[in-house]
């Protein structure tokens, strides 16, 4: 997902209204697109991700960044000890939301903001993805169903979690892929919901959803407009 949540990054930070100076916690940081972009607009950023690889390497990545090893559900910090926490593609994946975004409302100052990004389910980035599987399996199950992905769940779960003046919107990002197999690659590593997918199938399997997703990507360059749904609220 770096090559969306690179440029996503920036769109969200916007959107979430960081500014110079803020002291920001990326809840689920992985490699770190978002810390990139909060250090490169002057915050000051604490990163944590259960993932020892991701942690390794944002750590060699940014030494001066206090990154650690945990979830969102059992953040190591003080209570209100961040102007902000931001989760960019991470909800869906918490083990349970509603206690992570608890955590991240916690661990923020009274007037400060909370706020998280999921790609929608039928526009997101994986949208081509599970497309062309849908059209050899419709009943393959996508990402459409996990937290967030729909219009206004992301707001339920907030103001569950006692976050105030709760908005949601839409964001965008385009990215333009050079071929189809710099597109298709990263799909085989068997990474995420759409990799286990893939690694489940068999060889001919495979090739077959391939072959589809390339008769309907094109050979490249293409653009995928890649569309997120993004609340904030205030602590």
């Amino acid at each position: 997902m770096g090559r969306y949540a690179e440029p996503l990054a920036a769109v969200f930070a916007t959107f979430a209204g960081v500014d110079v100076g803020d002291k920001v916690l990326d809840v689920g940081c992985g490699p770190g697109a978002l810390t990139a972009h909060l250090l490169s607009v002057g915050a000051g950023v604490a990163a944590i991700d259960p993932s020892p690889p991701f942690v390794d390497a944002i750590r060699e990545r940014f030494p001066e960044v206090d990154v650690r090893r945990g979830t969102a559900e059992e953040l190591p910090y003080d209570t209100a000890v961040f102007d902000a926490a931001l989760a960019q593609l991470v909800v869906h994946f918490m083990t349970d939301p509603l206690i992570g975004l608890r955590q991240m409302r916690r661990v923020t100052r009274r007037g400060g903001v909370v706020a998280a990004c999921v790609w929608d389910g039928p526009t997101g980035a994986l949208a081509p993805f599970w497309d062309a599987v849908h059209t050899i399996d419709p009943d393959a199950e996508d990402e459409a169903l996990l937290s967030g992905a729909h219009k206004g769940h992301l707001t339920e779960i907030f103001e569950a979690a006692g976050l105030r003046d709760v908005e949601e919107d839409s964001i965008a990002v385009d990215v333009v892929h050079p071929t189809f197999e710099e597109w298709w690659e990263p799909y085989t590593f068997g990474v995420g919901p759409a990799g286990d997918y893939v690694q489940r199938l068999d060889d001919d399997s495979r090739a077959h959803l391939e072959s589809v997703a390339r008769e309907r990507l094109g050979s490249g360059p293409f653009a995928v407009t890649a569309t997120a749904w993004a609340a904030r609220g205030t602590v």
